[in-house]
């Protein structure tokens, strides 16, 4: 970024000033510098534009809602705030040299960046992750990878792991016909996921780990994409507190119903239609739900608890 200042109160508007100071705070945390050093350099001569700087811009179109290399000529058109800028061609070129030893650079400088960040701000709570899918539509049957969908369309089903608080830790791409209950892509993903954790919020939950190394607590939610059994078992491994979601089925309102009428609680015949009713949690409080039932000792509850 350029040495441009922040300044309320004037009557010009100026294109992309949020983006400037988004693209000023991955300066100051050191993204662009790691990225830099995350990229070899190719040819004899150097760039002329260095690439954890283009980087970085490239992560400014996104954030501004670009789509296409040659969205970055909105930065471009101001050189004030963002400085030199690469063309959409040199960023497309810069794209296509990516193999796999620069990736695994870039996520490692995303990496040592982000536990720079949050060696500032980690607090003693659990760290909350959530693992969703979602569909990404393109208007073009020629994108590779691309592929129709269930809901009709067309485009991409990408797998993503956040924290509770928005940040992406990990994407997993994947055609428009991958499956939302994929067990094997929820426990790739968060094992991706936990490898660009800082040491100090992965230690413990890594595969293979002694889960008396883990100094912070990592609690992981589903919704009923990855309500699985062995997703389960994949998280007591890993030594990961879960909380899943559930499609409402004969068996389990047959399970949760038979629980209820022996402790009283939520007394309805069909999750489906059930009404809010006011519930009593064993440790105390009250919780207003459609159907809540605590059945650890039933067969199927020891199954997923292990």
């Amino acid at each position: 970024m350029t040495n441009a200042r922040l300044a309320g109160g004037g009557d010009r508007v100026v294109w992309g000033a949020g983006l400037f100071a988004l693209g000023g705070f991955a300066d100051r945390v050191g993204l662009t510098e790691a990225l830099s050093a995350a990229v070899p350099r190719r040819g004899e001569r150097a760039p002329v534009h260095d690439r954890g700087r283009l980087w970085t811009h490239l992560l400014l179109v996104l954030a501004g809602g670009g789509e296409a290399c040659t969205d970055i000529e909105h930065l471009r058109s101001q050189r004030e705030l963002f400085g030199a800028v690469g063309s959409d061609s040199t960023l497309y070129r810069a794209l296509r040299g990516i193999d796999a030893s620069a990736l695994g650079g870039l996520w490692a400088a995303a990496a040592e960046a982000r536990e720079r960040v949050w060696s500032q701000r980690r607090g003693s709570g659990p760290l909350v992750v959530d693992i969703d899918s979602t569909l990404v539509e393109v208007h073009s049957p020629n994108k590779a990878g691309a592929a129709p969908h269930f809901k009709g369309g067309y485009g991409f089903h990408p797998m993503i792991c956040s924290t509770a608080d928005g940040e992406p830790l990990w994407a997993k791409l994947r055609p428009g016909n991958a499956a939302a209950n994929s067990i094997a892509d929820h426990v790739e993903v968060l094992d991706a996921a936990i490898s660009v954790l800082p040491d100090a919020d992965a230690a413990g939950h890594r595969a293979g780990d002694d889960l008396a190394l883990a100094g912070r607590e990592m609690v992981l939610r589903l919704d009923s994409g990855g309500c699985s059994a062995r997703i389960a078992a994949a998280c007591r491994d890993r030594n990961v507190t879960f909380f899943m979601s559930a499609r409402a089925t004969a068996g389990i309102d047959a399970a949760i119903a038979a629980v209820s009428r022996a402790s009283g609680i939520c007394p309805v015949a069909d999750s489906r239609t059930a009404r809010w009713w006011p519930t009593e949690l064993p440790g105390g409080g009250q919780v207003f739900c459609p159907w809540v039932s605590w059945s650890v000792a039933s067969p199927p509850c020891r199954r997923w608890l292990g």
